[in-house]
């Protein structure tokens, strides 16, 4: 009986995540947290291969802190990147991935019009 529980439950979809921080700190509940997002948005299609995080400080020696964030997702027909500047790193990433789900979201929509019209014709 527990066997078939088991099976019933999908597990979330598995692949690479590169980091490269420079100048900031990125904390391992972060790096999980942008690895649940990534992983939801993967959840029920495989047009996602992997993903790569960019994190570095460029605020000046005069000025506030100011962190930029560059988030590439390896995805299925092109890649999809978003790049955004805060002067925190949570505020970064979550805009940042805020911004890759919309254009996964966009282009996933494009696909199934594309598969529509064709069936149509």
């Amino acid at each position: 009986m527990a066997l078939k529980e088991n099976t019933k439950r999908k597990k979330l979809p598995e692949f690479a995540i590169e980091y490269y921080v420079e100048g900031a700190h990125l904390s391992q509940r972060q790096k999980d947290a942008i690895e649940v997002r990534l992983k939801k948005l993967a959840y029920g299609h495989r047009d996602i291969a992997g993903a790569s995080v960019a994190v570095e400080c460029v605020s000046g020696a005069n000025k506030r802190a100011e962190y930029k964030v560059r988030l590439v997702v390896y995805c299925k027909p092109s890649n999809i990147a978003a790049a955004r500047t805060q002067d925190s790193v949570r505020g970064a990433i979550s805009e940042a991935l805020e911004a890759v789900a919309r254009q996964i979201r966009e282009q996933r929509e494009r696909m199934r019009d594309r598969h529509r019209a064709a069936r149509a014709v």
